[in-house]
């Protein structure tokens, strides 16, 4: 009872975040979904490639049972080269609709297996795992890059939150005035522990 449980606990919310995801991109233009926005490159639409790259790795050749599509195998020699960031010829539509696919696998995947369905991770130091580990290993890295999402979201544009209900009008002055309060801390803080 508790397996059947934990397992629609976990894909519920899997399939939560990964739309969180997507929706992070919602509104912005082509140029700032791909730019890099860090100085080791992140940008919102190389997350949502590396993510489909992922789900279709861990749901599909982990449990012998691979993504349909065109996707590097985790040991290709150039698997990592072009995961994290878009070319100028895979569309927005393209890699969302990859990763859409992506999900309807791993469902397919999760649907079909029982949560303690042994599976074999051989870039891991301890390659025979189950579903259970495979589902709570992508849904926190969903959640990680759901997180460098929001942040990188809010610096173009102010934009936070989850999804669209959330979703409100900023306040610029109240921002603004919190955001004063905590560099006033911050600056006392360095202060009084000098």
């Amino acid at each position: 009872m508790i397996d059947e449980f934990a397992k629609e606990y976990l894909h519920n919310e899997l399939r939560w975040i990964r739309e969180a995801v997507v929706w992070k991109l919602d509104g912005l233009s082509e140029y700032d979904i791909r730019r890099p926005l860090t100085p080791t490159g992140t940008n919102l639409l190389g997350m949502v490639k590396h993510l489909a790259y992922s789900g279709a790795r861990y749901f599909g050749e982990v449990f012998d049972r691979p993504f349909p599509d065109t996707v590097p195998r985790w040991n290709d020699e150039a698997a990592w080269k072009d995961e994290h960031w878009a070319t100028e010829h895979e569309t927005r539509q393209y890699i969302v609709g990859l990763y859409q696919r992506v999900w309807e696998h791993s469902d397919a995947t999760i649907n079909a297996l029982a949560i303690d369905a042994p599976g074999n991770v051989p870039w891991w130091p301890r390659p025979n795992v189950k579903l259970f580990n495979v589902m709570v290993h992508i849904l926190n890295e969903t959640d990680r890059h759901a997180g460098h999402a929001d942040v990188l979201r809010e610096q173009l544009d102010g934009r936070t939150g989850m999804a669209a209900e959330f979703d409100k009008p900023i306040d610029t002055a109240a921002r603004e005035a919190y955001y004063a309060k905590i560099e006033r801390a911050a600056k006392a803080a360095l202060q009084s522990n000098a």
